[in-house]
C-alpha cells in the first residue's frame, strides 16, 4: 500500500449495521466507500418499490446519513417518517427525495451522486447493481418464501437464500471500489437479508475473492429471530462461505463484553455464542476486543472502537510491506 495515499476501506451490507461502522470511519483519515444492498422490500422503500420499480432507498438512505455532515436539521428531515392517516403513512422523506431524484437524473447512481453533494457525503455510496432484486429462502422444510422482510417472520430454520434474477450484473463502480481497496469490511448486520443479498451478486463475490485486501466479517453481537437464532459466530462465516462457495474471510472481529440480561429482548434473543474451536479449523484470524455500546440502552457496536481495530489491521498490513 502506497504510504503517500489515503488507505482505502469497504463496507459492505445494509440495514441498521453498516452505518454505525460507518460513522465511526467517516473521520478518519481514510477513503471510504459503502456498498449497500437492494434487496429491502419493506417499509416505506417496499411501498416505494412496488409503486415505481426502482431500487429501495432505504437502506441506502441510512448509509448516506451515516456518512453525512450537513447541518442536523436537513439530516433529521431526511429521516423524517410521516406518521399520518392515508398513502403517505411510514413513508420516509429521504426516500421520497431519493427516488424523485432518480426520476429528474439518468440514473438512481446520479441521483445519490447529486445528494450526496447535498448532504455532504464524506465517501462514496454505492449500491451493488442498479437492478432492485427480490431474495428468496429455501426453508429447512422445502419451502420458498419470497421477499426480503417475510423471510425472517416464518418461524423455520433458513436452509439458503437466493435472489432474483440471478444473473444479475453488479455495478462497475462497485467493481472497482473491491479491486482497489486495502480493506473489505462486511458486516454486522442481519445475515441473511442485509449481507448475503450483497454476496450472491457473483460478479462482486468474484471480485472479492480475488481480491489481495484482507477481508474482514463484523461478527454480530445478538441473534436475530428467525434468522441466526442460536448460532455461534463460526455458523455466520459458515453460511457466508457456503453461499458464496468458496472461503474467503481471513479476519473476525468478535466483541468480548458480555450483554446485560436486561437488554436481551426480546426473549428469544441470545448473544451470539464463541467458537475458537470452529473459526480455527475454518481459518479466520479472531480479533478480540470489547466492541460493545449500550448507548439508549440499545445493543449494537461501537463504532469509534471497531474504527480504531480495521485502522490498527491496515497500519499492521503497511508496516509489513
Amino acid at each position: 500500500m502506497d504510504k503517500a495515499k489515503k488507505p482505502k476501506i469497504v463496507v459492505i451490507g445494509g440495514g441498521t449495521g453498516i452505518p454505525v461502522i460507518l460513522k465511526g470511519l467517516k473521520h478518519k483519515n481514510v477513503d471510504l466507500t459503502a456498498l449497500v444492498t437492494v434487496a429491502d422490500d419493506g417499509g416505506s422503500s417496499g411501498k416505494i418499490r412496488q409503486q415505481m420499480n426502482v431500487l429501495p432507498p432505504g437502506d441506502i438512505r441510512n448509509v448516506m446519513v451515516a456518512l453525512s455532515n450537513a447541518d442536523q436539521r436537513l439530516v433529521d428531515l431526511f429521516q423524517y417518517r410521516f406518521k399520518v392517516d392515508g398513502d403517505l403513512s411510514g413513508h420516509v422523506v429521504g426516500n421520497l427525495i431519493l427516488t424523485a431524484l432518480s426520476e429528474l437524473n439518468a440514473s438512481y447512481v446520479d441521483a445519490i451522486d447529486v445528494l450526496s453533494k447535498v448532504m455532504r457525503i464524506r465517501g462514496k455510496v454505492i449500491p451493488v447493481t442498479d437492478h432492485p432484486l427480490v431474495l428468496k429462502a429455501e426453508m429447512e422444510d422445502g419451502e420458498i418464501v419470497t421477499g426480503e422482510s417475510i423471510i425472517p417472520l416464518q418461524g423455520k430454520q433458513i436452509k439458503r437464500v437466493f435472489i432474483e434474477p440471478e444473473e444479475v450484473l453488479p455495478l462497475k463502480t462497485a467493481i472497482r471500489a473491491v479491486k482497489e481497496a486495502d480493506l473489505i469490511v462486511i458486516g454486522p448486520g442481519s445475515l441473511y437479508t442485509s449481507i448475503m443479498p450483497n454476496l450472491l451478486v457473483k460478479g462482486l463475490a468474484d471480485a472479492i475473492v480475488a481480491s489481495n485486501a484482507e477481508k474482514v466479517y463484523i461478527t454480530n453481537i445478538l441473534t436475530q429471530i428467525g434468522e441466526t437464532d442460536y448460532f455461534s459466530d463460526a455458523d455466520h462465516i459458515r453460511a457466508i462461505h457456503e453461499h458464496v462457495g468458496t472461503p474467503f474471510i481471513t479476519k473476525m472481529l468478535i466483541n468480548t463484553e458480555k450483554v446485560p440480561e436486561e437488554l436481551l429482548f426480546p426473549d428469544d434473543v441470545r448473544q451470539v455464542t464463541h467458537s475458537d474451536a470452529d473459526l480455527k479449523k475454518i481459518g479466520v484470524e479472531e480479533v478480540y476486543h470489547d466492541f460493545l455500546s449500550t448507548e439508549d440502552r440499545l445493543v449494537r457496536h461501537d463504532g469509534e472502537k471497531v474504527a480504531q481495530a480495521l485502522l490498527e489491521m491496515l497500519s499492521n498490513e503497511n508496516e509489513k510491506e
